[in-house]
């Protein structure tokens, strides 16, 4: 069976890039799509060929990959998948346009909906840029959204990282959604039981993870925070925080998992679609405080693996740091909790079940030229 693994642009080292990593390992077969490839600044692929769209000829494209938004669609529709048998698209946005030959399957392994188009006031509000072009962008994005989900109808089968992913591809797409809960590579993570006066963020500066709202809190309890981490949200949050804040922008892998182990705890303020930092936390033997609500659900036991408080306030993480102070932790326990729950053996046993499922089914979904018309319309 010929697959193509393809994702929406390899241009950053978040989650749903980790996880692509992951399925680029399990399937070393596989050929490698995506819209714009940046190595330096992404997931480490080897020596294996990446295969590009036709963005990738734009001067610029990659460091300014957010501007290329209206045209990732057609890029990805013209990429030619005809000779693959099966199709595994990771998307968070556009890689589920893609179209597979007649008879072949595409599963898409959705990591959430298009949030910008979707859940726009939230993902950018907070962007200068923004809310001066709101007036020329919002047509755009409506058109874009008839787009959007027009061609999520596309995949023959969604697979989404949390109960919260899954009721969203059911709201927004209408189509149902396969729940397997994502895991991480346990072998880059040390587990340490001796944790220094520190606490942890780890997390892309973007404005939708509220990381506002840690420095305010550590702000007045003065107490020792470190930032990995890097955005576009890095010099306003700098200008925020006082002395007892450090910000260490990327690090290596290596080295941020040293500080992942010795943290007190590590710190999440945004609602999570699923997020993997909580699950990386707790194989180093460290727990979470997080704001309760998101992927984190699925993830974590309160008062066993994490602290989860129901605010996104710096109120409401101060009193959850304080309970976190109190709790009597069993570190190793913490670790346990992520290697049996949140493996790579355990998911891809899952993930080879459903693919052999939806391979032998004798169905496959093909998008409605006349109804894709439609919703093109302006």
């Amino acid at each position: 069976m010929k697959i193509a693994l393809v994702h929406d642009y390899l241009t950053q080292r978040g989650g749903a890039e980790r996880v692509f990593e992951l399925l680029c390992q399990h399937f070393p077969e596989a050929d490698i799509f995506t819209s714009l490839y940046d190595p330096p600044n992404t997931i480490d692929l080897g020596d294996r060929p990446v295969r590009t769209t036709i963005l990738q000829n734009i001067p610029g494209a990659a460091p300014y990959f957010r501007l290329m938004a209206p045209f990732y669609y057609a890029a990805f529709r013209v990429l030619d998948l005809q000779q693959y048998d099966l199709v595994i698209s990771s998307t968070t946005s556009f890689a589920k346009a893609v179209r597979q030959r007649p008879g072949a399957k595409h599963i898409c392994f959705c990591h959430n909906v298009t949030r910008f188009l979707w859940d726009t006031d939230t993902y950018l509000k907070e962007y200068g840029t923004y809310r001066r072009l709101a007036p020329l962008l919002n047509p755009i994005f409506r058109w874009m959204r008839s787009i959007d989900r027009a061609y999520a109808q596309g995949p023959d089968l969604y697979i989404a990282n949390s109960s919260t992913v899954a009721q969203r591809i059911r709201a927004t797409y209408d189509q149902q959604a396969t729940v397997v809960n994502y895991p991480i590579d346990s072998d880059r993570f040390h587990f340490s039981a001796q944790k220094a006066d520190y606490f942890l963020v780890a997390s892309r500066l973007l404005s939708y993870k509220r990381v506002g709202i840690t420095i305010e809190a550590f702000n007045q309890l003065e107490l020792p925070l470190v930032i990995i981490g890097d955005g576009p949200e890095r010099r306003a949050l700098e200008r925020q925080a006082g002395a007892n804040i450090r910000f260490l922008g990327y690090v290596p892998d290596a080295e941020r998992a040293q500080w992942m182990a010795k943290a007190k705890a590590v710190i999440i303020t945004a609602l999570e679609d699923y997020g993997l930092v909580p699950i990386e936390a707790n194989a180093s033997g460290t727990p979470v405080i997080a704001y309760g609500a998101g992927g984190v659900l699925d993830t974590q036991t309160p008062g066993k693996t994490a602290i989860l408080f129901d605010r996104q306030s710096p109120e409401a993480l101060q009193a959850a740091i304080t309970q976190a102070h109190e709790t009597a932790w069993n570190y190793h326990a913490i670790r346990e909790h992520a290697l049996t729950r949140f493996s790579k053996p355990i998911f891809f046993d899952q993930v080879n079940q459903i693919i052999d499922s939806a391979c032998n089914a004798s169905t496959s979904k093909q998008i409605d030229p006349k109804n894709l018309y439609g919703c093109l319309k302006l």
